[in-house]
């Protein structure tokens, strides 16, 4: 990482369709600006729990138009997404072994394996470590390595930290991105994103 370059971070998790978008926007952004990205995992789970909000709730007209939305958002931007016959899906594992995965070097390509297997093969097996297997053989990582790491209390407690973390810093739901102190929430602010990314160069 460029300590210099301009940092983009973003606060994600895996079971969220806007995440799975906003990863492939970002890229070339990224890429134009030569900015770094950080990745902060966030328990969308648990803040949904500590603020009463059960997502599949919501009125069933909104639900298929959000869907129909999608759809239109990968045919767009020709993405192969597919929503998961399994949704919403406990995303704990997930999230801790991305930490996990930080020890070698492999957090963005761990993620980007994980919300392919979900949001374009309809793989809702990564919720247990069963299914995280052949994502972290294939990066050349020894899974019981990997295993023992994301059940360790250090990456539980470093969860529990970020998430605490992207909390007090307004973070409310994901994908939310913080460039320079200014929170933008959404797949669809990646212009503003840009703009001050921009304004710091």
């Amino acid at each position: 990482m460029n300590e210099n370059s301009p940092k983009v971070e973003l606060y994600w998790d895996v079971g969220s369709t806007n995440t799975y978008f906003a990863l492939k926007l970002l890229e070339p952004i990224l890429e134009r600006n030569g900015a770094t990205l950080v990745l902060e995992p966030f328990n969308l789970g648990h803040v949904f729990r500590v603020h009463n909000y059960v997502l599949m709730d919501e009125p069933a007209a909104k639900i298929e138009n959000r869907k129909r939305d999608l759809v239109r958002w990968a045919e767009k931007y020709q993405l192969p997404f597919r929503f998961p016959s399994v949704f919403p899906i406990k995303t704990s594992r997930v999230l801790r072994g991305s930490l996990a995965m930080r020890k070698w070097g492999l957090e963005k390509a761990y993620v980007d394996a994980v919300m392919a297997a979900y949001w374009e093969r309809d793989d809702s097996s990564i919720v247990e470590y069963a299914g995280l297997r052949h994502i972290v053989r294939d990066l050349g990582v020894d899974v019981d390595e990997f295993e023992t790491a994301s059940e360790s209390q250090e990456i539980r407690d470093q969860l529990a930290a970020c998430t605490n973390r992207g909390l007090e810093r307004g973070v409310f739901g994901v994908p939310s991105l913080l460039v320079n102190g200014e929170l933008f929430w959404g797949k669809d602010r990646m212009e503003f994103v840009e703009d001050e990314l921009r304004r710091s160069r």
